[in-house]
This record gives C-alpha cells, sequence and structure tokens, in this order.
C-alpha cells in the first residue's frame, strides 16, 4: 500500500510539474529531465507536497510564514523609511501582532495620514512586498484609486455594488487579501461606508469570513493637525521622537471624521471604531530630505557626490516661512531633481 501511495504522489508530482512548465518545447530537454527526476524523487521520499510544489512555481495566497512577513516588514522600514518613528513602531506591532493571532476577531485596518511625500504609499507598498513575493503586482493585492476608479459622484450607489463584489470575490479567493484605498481625501463621502459589514466583527458573511484580510487606507485628511502637534514639540525644544501615538490618535481620528472634504466625513467606520490604527506621518525635515536623496542615488548604483545632495535638499521648499522646518513636498519631488543633475 506504502509503494502505492508513494507513486500516486509521485505521478501527481510529476503531471503538476509538466502542468506548471507547460510544453516540452519550451524547456531544454536536459532541463525537463532533471525537473521531472527532482518532482519525482521528492514526491518519492514525502519531502515535497502538492501544495508546496504549486506554491514553488506560482504565487500562492499566504505565501510567506507570518514571522518572516514580520521581521521582513521591520527590516525594511527601518532600512528605507526616514523620519516617521511613529509609523515604524505602530505600523510593526499592529501587522506582527495581527499576524500572529490564531483567532483574530476582525480584518487589520490602518489609516495612514500625512502630506504628500512623507511615506505613506511607500509604507503600504512595503507592507505588500513583506506578505507577497510581488508585492503591489500580487495576485492578491489590491490597490484602488479614488479619482481612477471611482471618479464620478452620480455613479456611487454602482461603485458600492462593485466595491463590495470585488472585495468579497477575492476574499473568497484568498483569505489573506491585502486592500489598499488610497486617496480617500479625494473619495466621495458614503462610499467607504458599503464595505463596512468587512470590517466588523462578524465570523462569517454570507459563508466568507474576513477576519485574515488587510485593509490600508492612505489620505492627507488630518495632516494640518499631525503638522500643529509636531510644530508644538519643536517651538517647546522637545524631541521629535519623543512624539507619542497618544498625543495625536483621538485629534487626528476626530479631524478626519468630520473632514467634509475627506471620505471618512461622517463615517461608521470611524463612528464604529473599525479602524484599529490611524497612522500619523509626520513632515519631513531637512535632514530627513537629504537621507532620501542620499539613498535614491545609491540605489542607482552612483557615488554619493555631497554637493549634488546639499544642492537638492536645499532647492526644496520648506514651511512654515519663516522657521522653514519641513519640506512641503517631502521626498516626492527627489526622483526628478536626480534626473537633472546626474546624466544616467
Amino acid at each position: 500500500m506504502k509503494l502505492r501511495r508513494g507513486a500516486l504522489r509521485s505521478a501527481l508530482g510529476l503531471a503538476l510539474l509538466l502542468l506548471l512548465l507547460g510544453p516540452a518545447s519550451a524547456v531544454e530537454p536536459i532541463s525537463l529531465g532533471l525537473a521531472i527526476a527532482g518532482a519525482a524523487a521528492s514526491a518519492l521520499t514525502g519531502f515535497i507536497s502538492y501544495p508546496r510544489l504549486y506554491c514553488y512555481f506560482r504565487e500562492c495566497c499566504l505565501q510567506w510564514h507570518d514571522r518572516r512577513v514580520a521581521a521582513a516588514l521591520e527590516d525594511n522600514l527601518d532600512k528605507r523609511l526616514f523620519g516617521q518613528h511613529l509609523v515604524s513602531k505602530v505600523v510593526v506591532k499592529a501587522v506582527k501582532g495581527f499576524l500572529n493571532n490564531s483567532n483574530v476577531k476582525k480584518p487589520l485596518t490602518l489609516s495612514l495620514h500625512g502630506w504628500t511625500g512623507t511615506g505613506k504609499n511607500f509604507v503600504s507598498k512595503i507592507v505588500a512586498e513583506s506578505i507577497y513575493k510581488r508585492g503591489l503586482q500580487s495576485n492578491y493585492v489590491h490597490q484602488f484609486v479614488a479619482t481612477l476608479h471611482f471618479p464620478h459622484a452620480h455613479n456611487i450607489n454602482l461603485y458600492k455594488d462593485q466595491l463590495q463584489s470585488w472585495i468579497r470575490g477575492n476574499v473568497s479567493i484568498c483569505p489573506r487579501s491585502l486592500f489598499i484605498f488610497d486617496e480617500m481625501d479625494k473619495m466621495h463621502a458614503g462610499l467607504i461606508d458599503s464595505i463596512k459589514p468587512f470590517l466588523d466583527y462578524y465570523e462569517f458573511l454570507d459563508g466568507v469570513s474576513y477576519r485574515q484580510a488587510i485593509f490600508i487606507f492612505l489620505s492627507n485628511a488630518g495632516a494640518e493637525k499631525i503638522t500643529e502637534v509636531a510644530l508644538d514639540f519643536w517651538r517647546n525644544g522637545k524631541r521629535r521622537e519623543d512624539i507619542q501615538l497618544q498625543d495625536m490618535q483621538n485629534a487626528l481620528s476626530v479631524s478626519v471624521f468630520n473632514n467634509k472634504n475627506s471620505g471618512f466625513w461622517h463615517s461608521t467606520l470611524i463612528d464604529r471604531n473599525l479602524i484599529d490604527y490611524f497612522v500619523p506621518f509626520l513632515p519631513l525635515e531637512y535632514k530627513h530630505v537629504k537621507m532620501c536623496v542620499r539613498v535614491e542615488i545609491e540605489s542607482r548604483g552612483y557615488a554619493v557626490d555631497e554637493d549634488i545632495l546639499t544642492r537638492i535638499a536645499d532647492e526644496m521648499t520648506y514651511f512654515p516661512r519663516e522657521e522653514r522646518i519641513y519640506s512641503d513636498k517631502g521626498c516626492k519631488t527627489v526622483d526628478a531633481k536626480l534626473d537633472y543633475y546626474y546624466d544616467f
């Protein structure tokens, strides 16, 4: 009986490998032969199961082990994100705790707030890359941009139906789906409330559990409140790194909730406390802009020219007008300025 099971496993492994690799004409005969031999040996000895063999060649839902995700996320944020000690701390703890909890009661919901160029899109990209190898290109990561996907106010009811169907369908395929909503400050009020049932404390909705999914919202709304707190610390001689989440979390959520120009205006997601963390992105200072320039130059494989680095940072515009502390575009235009100074 054991031999029959081994033979059956070998056959399944071979069939699956052939299916994944496609026609033999697309692969060198020697390579194909070695691959088949390897698959047969693994199947016979029981080292590679059917799902694991499949996921070796094709992306799978829940691709990485949860501990690996948390470690990769923490490492990437530490090396690539500047001036955002609150973001690094909150996002790592939130995602790590969520992934390590085998009995979560609701999906993880993060709302990222701050001025343009402070790193909101960058962080959502890092989260996606930490969970799935293909990052934002993964079949299980879904990104919505308000002005692109929901442009017309008169179609809001249609958008609600489409959004619910899209989320329901994708979570049915992959429970650990990641949904990113960009430009929440430009989204039509009331639209985002259509997904409220998916973020709530339900075990199942029409046979589907949404508890393993992750939702990330990105918005400029609340940036004024974040800057106000940061400026108060600076003017009182306090260190930026001493700002704590509790210094602005409540004020930020209230500010976003009452902002008529935000997709969260009087949203039930806030009213019902379904957003787990409002994550504030502090405005970036001159030294942080220089860090961004340096990393971008190095990422292109060029030696850092300190003179050019300083000139690019000096050309950025800063606010408030008198103190000139914070870059009004964060690091957003660094890439374009490098193209001007370097003959790439």
